[in-house]
């Protein structure tokens, strides 16, 4: 490739990410539903996890590493952009791969390129997760073009080769977790089974896969969890277009939550560009897939209907039953609940359909047969290399508003979400009580109150829907509510139980008062009692993260105030009562991440380049022919 080719990819997920996150990049935390980064996140407290399924172990724990080093809002503002910038570019030189393999690439594949790439970051699926505060799963999806690609070189590489440079590609996956993993298995796994080598290829795919899962999968293994599947009507995918629910999908939308659309999309006339944009792409793609079908033609195509039958089944009664059937027999398929996930090949598929559409724009349609571009009728050589003086002006108009034609149809997405992305600062008393916790080297929980876990801060400007920052912001082990309640189109609301047994075992102590989320009135009337039993199950300290009217705190002898805040109050239980011991990490489950991180190094240091895009080097070992001059 040349210079054009090696900077352009990267060129445009950068702007896309510097357009789409704005003020999210600048100093301050930006707290959004999922999306929540504190000042120094423990590591250590991050590997001993919690009851439950260890979603967040991997992505809390690079980024508590990375915390070592730089500051949160920093390591927050890197992440956000390696979304953009990791998708944006291997959506495009995925597209220039299978059209020009990996010699020069002309003109019309660098235009085609760069929609492609501004395509895969800029539609409404990426925007309703941006706005859900799941980066980690996002960080997973840019990651889907690069595992293509490299289950596509595992065919014709070594099968160290090819495993290393499929574990290089997947290390997206590895920090974006379990949902991440399994959007990998579903978009590149059909390609392996489909290419030449299959066998060999779906092998070393599978074990790439289960070396990058171990941080979560050996804890998962052990951790007795179950899956509500209450969750899938919950999670099921909802309209937010006027095209209902399976318009709003082939638009890439449909998410469950209302509170995750971006301002502005929805509306009928851009509703409909985007729904004519995204069947004008599948035509690219059908095109393409009769013209010349690429090496992952037949991969990616099953892989997009796949996920869009599952991103169907939790809309129509029978589906969400047999959800519900499935979850209930194995937790494990509880991930198939958030079926609008699934979504991730369709968007991969229609972005490299519109690359086609440039390429047919231009003239530039890849050949049956072979990789190279169409043939120019008018001109004197290949379509890449003809005098380009000689192409209408209504072409290039075209091509240039093609390329930027996703931004034109969801500006909701622009400069932060329109505001909706905006950094904050953590008040001083927060940062006080983290700092008063940390200084007690005696072992203990934190429980977290009010017992709900999603709450407005009234501190962060504009009130938004955020997982309880303290939840993550002390150095040690923290109760909280992780039920989930997700409202219901009839005005009602669903709850989704949550997975953590120690965390059920407090709320049976508590016995919340619905509607402030406190303890309860017999719980509050003697609070000496309330830290006696708090004590027995290893509370060492009460946070209290909200202004609340009922300081149930009052008069005890047991519960003494360490901080006491208007919007915060730790509270420290007497020793007396305390049975804790220190949260420790299994030796399986450090062997576990070891062999992850060790796999992750390796490949790397293999490779010798950016996620197993690297060129196929020739064969030098024992067997390779030496040729003699004469």
């Amino acid at each position: 490739m040349g210079a054009p080719a090696r900077v352009l990819p990267w060129t445009v997920g950068l702007v896309a990410a510097v357009l789409a996150l704005g003020p999210a990049l600048g100093p301050g935390y930006v707290l959004r539903y999922d999306m929540l980064f504190v000042p120094g996140l423990s590591l250590p407290t991050v590997l001993a996890g919690a009851d439950g399924f260890p979603r967040a172990i991997p992505s809390d724990a690079v980024v508590a590493a990375l915390s070592l080093v730089l500051p949160g809002d920093v390591v927050q503002a890197l992440a956000l952009s390696a979304v953009f910038t990791l998708g944006g570019a291997g959506a495009f030189r995925l597209l220039a791969r299978l059209v020009c393999g990996a010699g020069r690439v002309p003109g019309p594949v660098l235009a085609a390129g760069a929609a492609a790439g501004t395509a895969y970051v800029w539609n409404p699926f990426v925007a309703e997760r941006l706005l859900l505060g799941q980066w980690a799963v996002l960080l997973g999806y840019a990651g889907l073009p690069w595992v293509v690609w490299a289950v596509v070189r595992t065919a014709s590489a070594r099968p160290v080769a090819g495993l290393s440079g499929l574990v290089c590609s997947l290390v997206p996956a590895a920090v974006g977790g379990f949902s991440s993993v399994v959007l990998s298995a579903l978009t590149a796994g059909p390609q392996a089974l489909a290419g030449p080598r299959r066998r060999r290829s779906a092998g070393l795919f599978l074990f790439a896969l289960v070396l990058v899962s171990l941080p979560w999968l050996v804890p998962s293994l052990s951790s007795g969890a179950a899956t509500d599947p209450a969750g899938v009507e919950a999670f099921a995918a909802r309209s937010d277009t006027p095209f209902g629910v399976v318009g709003s999908l082939l638009a890439l939308g449909g998410v469950w939550n209302s509170g995750a659309v971006p301002p502005g999309y929805g509306e009928p006339v851009t509703a409909l560009v985007r729904l004519l944009l995204c069947a004008a792409s599948l035509a690219g793609w059908a095109w393409w897939l009769y013209r010349a079908p690429p090496a992952v033609g037949a991969g990616l195509s099953v892989s997009a209907a796949v996920g869009f039958g599952i991103a169907l089944l939790g809309v129509f009664a029978p589906g969400r039953e047999f959800l519900a059937t499935l979850i209930g027999l194995w937790p494990g398929f509880g991930p198939l609940r958030d079926g609008q996930l699934y979504l991730a090949p369709l968007a991969l598929v229609q972005a490299l359909g519109l690359g086609t559409v440039v390429l047919w724009l231009l003239r530039a349609l890849p050949v049956r047969g072979g990789a190279g571009l169409a043939a120019d009728p008018g001109g004197t050589g290949p379509a890449g290399e003809r005098d380009r003086s000689g192409l209408p002006l209504w072409r290039v108009g075209a091509v240039v508003f093609t390329v930027f034609l996703p931004v034109v149809v969801l500006p909701g997405l622009l400069w932060g979400a329109g505001g909706r992305l905006t950094p904050v600062q953590y008040p001083d008393s927060w940062l006080a009580a983290r700092d008063a916790v940390a200084a007690d080297d005696r072992p203990g929980a934190v429980l977290v109150l009010p017992w709900s876990a999603y709450r407005g801060l009234e501190w962060s400007g504009e009130p938004v829907v955020v997982l309880d920052p303290a939840t993550k912001l002390f150095d040690r082990r923290t109760l909280w509510n992780d039920d989930l309640r997700v409202g219901a189109e009839d005005g009602g609301a669903v709850v989704v139980t949550g997975e953590d047994a120690r965390a059920r075992e407090a709320a049976r102590l508590l016995e919340p008062d619905p509607e402030t989320a406190l303890p309860g009135s017999g719980r509050s009337r003697d609070p000496d009692a309330l830290a006696e039993l708090l004590g027995g199950l290893g509370v060492r300290y009460v946070v209290v993260s909200a202004p609340v009217d009922n300081r149930f705190w009052s008069g005890a002898e047991t519960l003494s105030p360490v901080v006491e805040e208007s919007d915060m109050t730790l509270l420290e239980v007497s020793d007396q009562h305390i049975k804790a011991d220190k949260d420790d990490i299994s030796g399986l489950e450090v062997t576990g991440g070891l062999v992850t991180v060790g796999a992750i190094i390796w490949s790397i240091a293999r490779s010798g380049s950016s996620l197993g895009f690297q060129r196929p080097q020739p064969r030098t070992g024992r067997g390779a022919r030496k040729e003699i001059p004469k």
